[in-house]
């Protein structure tokens, strides 16, 4: 048993302390360096000039309202998704579509959305064209984020609401008919009430995705300024002032502060059911017509943004010549430097999924498979809270202040520590909730029987929880090529990645090149969303008949 202990205790040595290397002291040493002046003196006059600076307080009040507005927009939608899945009677494929359309936008970075509304709906656009009307409302600016913003986050949000809708028990809505409820009264009680603690952390990661997303702004911002764009001018800038930069970088953290707090404070509100009950759902078309039909309308205008990046690569010059043309591909895959970059990106998304995934199991290990001290424990879930809430950006700004001059500068290593930590909260929920599934006596029994808990871990627990690995070894990966906010600080010349290259492509307006790196990273997700699926389908497989196996000849046997 002292074996067992020294095992898991190691575990969370080690992982408690690549937190406090890699988390805890790059927030402490920017916290730090927000307050230094230029001469090297501790003050509150770098506060005091951010906000006194020009437009800084309008950027901030800009921020905070179209992430507000952008996330009622997306939980909105993602509520009607949800709901077609699981309260109509839609067929079975019809609900299938409705999830992996609603996934879409993951697989793009969201530095190209912005190029993606600008070709599809600016004066030129694919749409406009097709249907011969300019939109009445300026891209270049609030409608351009409202619209970029929604569909970044409706993928979360639908996520999360899905992912309680299929726990809530359909009988309380029979029971509320049998008892003469009205139909809005029944829809409160049955489905919204249940949901309404989910519906606000829906909305509240959705505002804090959009209040820190880089990406988006830097393509159709326009002159509407959000704190993003002053955080990346005031670091990257023509003029770089990292004082200020560190400053702002602080005062985005409050947002993270407050999601925190609400978070944890709308855990009262999700109601748990001691049983699940299934009951039919009762017909009634006209309520699947309306539902469906929203759900359709919603998604295809979502999915048209991006109908431009499978049409643009492959016309000679947008919109000037229409002609079809592999000119832009080739060029592409022609180009050395950018299949080095293509191979950057592919050995960054690797490596970060699989010492993401090393991560994340270890500290699932931890809380839901150990009999560690509760503030142990308290410290793993805390670092879940923390990451689930932290800037990508601020992150990557905390770093330059950190590594800037160590050995780990311009290196592929600290992509990779920047993206572990970032994507670390929503992977270990995913060990964690599968982990607790499991009989809690297997380690126990394993251990009377004389094995270690090292080996009980890798010979029963893993192959039991291996397709969630899969899906966490996907999570990282999907997101580590679509990354730009958490990493746009870190890269060098030799580590440039995909995401980092198409903002560098921006300036020198090469859309066509966007577009087409754009594709290779969908193309690339894809696939790998592919591969990771039928490598968990076929492990799962093979296990299963191992243990039929098992019990025919036990069978035999007997």
């Amino acid at each position: 048993m002292k074996k067992n202990a020294i095992g898991i205790k190691l575990i969370f040595g080690v992982i408690s302390l690549f937190f406090v290397v890699f988390l805890a002291m790059p927030i402490v040493r920017l916290s730090l360096r927000s307050f230094m002046d230029t001469n090297g003196v501790y003050t509150l006059s770098v506060y005091q000039s951010v906000f006194t600076g020009h437009k800084f307080g309008q950027a901030l009040r800009n921020s905070f309202e179209i992430a507000a507005l952008s996330a009622a927009v997306a939980t909105l939608i993602a509520f009607v998704l949800a709901y077609t899945c699981y309260y109509t009677n839609l067929p079975a494929k019809g609900k299938s579509i409705i999830r992996i359309a609603a996934m879409f936008p993951m697989f793009m970075p969201t530095i190209t959305y912005g190029f993606a509304i600008i070709y599809s709906f600016g004066n030129n656009g694919l749409l406009t064209k097709c249907f011969h009307h300019k939109l009445p409302f300026d891209l270049y600016g609030i409608w351009g984020l409202l619209i970029g913003y929604s569909v970044y986050t409706i993928p979360v949000a639908f996520l999360l609401i899905s992912n309680t809708m299929q726990y809530i028990d359909k009988k309380v809505m029979v029971v509320s008919k049998v008892m003469g409820d009205k139909s809005y009264a029944t829809f409160w009680i049955a489905i919204i009430r249940p949901l309404l603690g989910t519906l606000c952390g829906a909305f509240i990661q959705a505002f804090f995705l959009s209040f820190t997303d880089f990406g988006i702004p830097a393509s159709v911002g326009g002159r509407f300024e959000v704190v993003a764009s002053v955080l990346y001018r005031q670091m990257l800038g023509g003029i770089p002032n990292f004082g200020k930069g560190a400053a702002v970088a602080m005062i985005m953290l409050l947002p993270s502060i407050v999601s925190i707090c609400l978070l944890q404070f709308l855990e009262k509100y999700n109601i748990r059911y001691k049983k699940i009950s299934g009951a039919e759902l009762t017909k009634n078309r006209l309520r699947d017509v309306i539902w469906s039909g929203l759900s359709v309308l919603f998604l295809v205008l979502m999915l048209s943004i991006f109908a431009v990046i499978f049409v643009a690569p492959f016309v000679t010059d947008w919109p000037n010549k229409v002609s079809f043309s592999l000119e832009h591909i080739i060029a592409v895959f022609t180009d050395d430097s950018l299949l080095q970059i293509y191979i950057n990106t592919l050995e960054m998304a690797v490596l970060t999924a699989i010492i993401g995934t090393f991560t994340a199991y270890g500290a699932a290990l931890v809380t839901a498979r150990s009999h560690m001290p509760k503030w142990c424990k308290g410290i793993i879930e805390g670092i879940a809270l923390v990451t689930n809430t932290i800037p990508g950006m601020v992150l990557g700004v905390a770093y330059m202040f950190v590594f800037s001059g160590t050995s780990l500068q311009n290196t592929m290593w600290i992509l990779l520590i920047c993206n572990v930590i970032h994507y670390f909260s929503s992977p270990y929920l995913m060990m964690k909730n599968s982990l607790s599934k499991l009989n809690e006596s297997w380690e126990t029994t394993a251990g009377l029987m004389g094995d270690s808990w090292l080996k009980t871990i890798v010979r029963i627990v893993t192959p039991n929880v291996r397709e969630s690995l899969w899906s966490v070894f996907d999570y990282y990966f999907t997101n580590a090529c679509v990354t730009v906010s958490a990493i746009i600080f870190l890269v060098g010349s030799r580590t440039m990645v995909l995401t980092t290259k198409i903002k560098q492509l921006q300036y020198i307006n090469k859309f066509n090149e966007v577009f087409v790196l754009s594709l290779l990273i969908f193309f690339t997700n894809l696939i790998a969303k592919a591969l990771f699926a039928v490598l968990a389908k076929y492990k799962l497989s093979r296990r299963a008949k191992g243990m039929h196996k098992k019990e025919e000849l036990c069978f035999e046997e007997n």
